[in-house]
């Protein structure tokens, strides 16, 4: 009789797990069309990377709004980071170079980072005020730029600072604070003055983002959602629609699936 009762509570529990998995990600709408690579920014607009390497950018509704078409000069862009709605900023790490765009994907100004003697930086990101975090990996220091490409301040040696050199994949501004992500050491939180203020130990976390009070990212067939205020991890086991995606990116309240022939937008329940 125990054992019965043990199985009809477990199925219970079962059920119960996989009803909250199914109904936690409702779809929203799907967007067709040439799409390599994408972000999304606070306001849920969608900038679009496509096998020209033009970039579009589509507003929530879905309506395309600008383009940008200026690709010959630099290649491949490596990075396209929308934080601010009204500005965003493409990073050709080929030619240590950035470009500075208003919200109709107009060119506002471009970095040399080789005038700062800065040869190699994998992760850069726009800070809350408008110029640049770079991390300078020869000399493992972060380091903020302004708008003409000049040092404005940077962190000591990350080696001598942490006893130990890292190698960011990922640096976002957010909420006063700078995140700088390590897929093997984490995540460490600097203030705006360069000083150390956490490390969260997020490691082997894919389509990392931070967003609002929250860090996203996805490992294997999970997804996860890290609250900084709480320290509370929301987890969710991949429904089978979004197993095979080839990338997500986030917002507070969405998730965005891309697949083959375009994104898959879900709201968060």
């Amino acid at each position: 009789m125990r054992k019965g009762l043990f199985l009809i509570v477990l199925y219970i529990m079962t059920v119960s797990v996989y009803s909250q998995t199914d109904t936690s990600f409702q779809l929203l709408r799907i967007m067709k069309g040439d799409i390599v690579e994408f972000t999304v920014d606070n306001l849920d607009n969608i900038y679009i990377l496509n096998s020209r390497n033009q970039i579009r950018k589509y507003n929530a509704n879905g309506d395309s709004v600008a383009i940008f078409n200026n690709v010959k000069k630099y290649g491949k862009a490596t990075l396209v980071d929308v934080s601010n709605p009204l500005k965003a900023i493409i990073y050709y790490r080929d030619f240590a170079t950035v470009v500075m765009l208003d919200r109709f994907l107009n060119i506002v100004n471009t970095i040399d980072l080789r005038k700062q003697n800065i040869f190699q930086a994998k992760a850069i990101a726009q800070s809350y005020d408008n110029k640049v975090w770079v991390y300078d990996e020869l000399e493992n220091k972060l380091k903020k730029i302004d708008e003409d490409g000049k040092l404005m301040l940077e962190t000591p040696d990350f080696r001598l600072l942490l006893n130990r050199s890292i190698m960011p994949v990922k640096i976002f501004d957010e909420n006063k604070y700078v995140y700088i992500y390590d897929t093997s050491k984490g995540v460490n939180v600097f203030d705006y003055y360069g000083a150390l203020k956490n490390n969260i130990l997020i490691t082997g976390w894919k389509n990392f983002k931070v967003t609002g009070k929250y860090i996203f990212g996805s490992k294997a067939d999970t997804l996860y959602r890290y609250d900084i205020n709480s320290f509370m991890y929301d987890e969710w086991t991949m429904p089978q629609q979004l197993v095979n995606s080839k990338a997500f990116n986030f917002t507070s309240s969405r998730l965005y699936a891309l697949k083959n022939d375009g994104i898959e937008i879900y709201t968060i329940r």
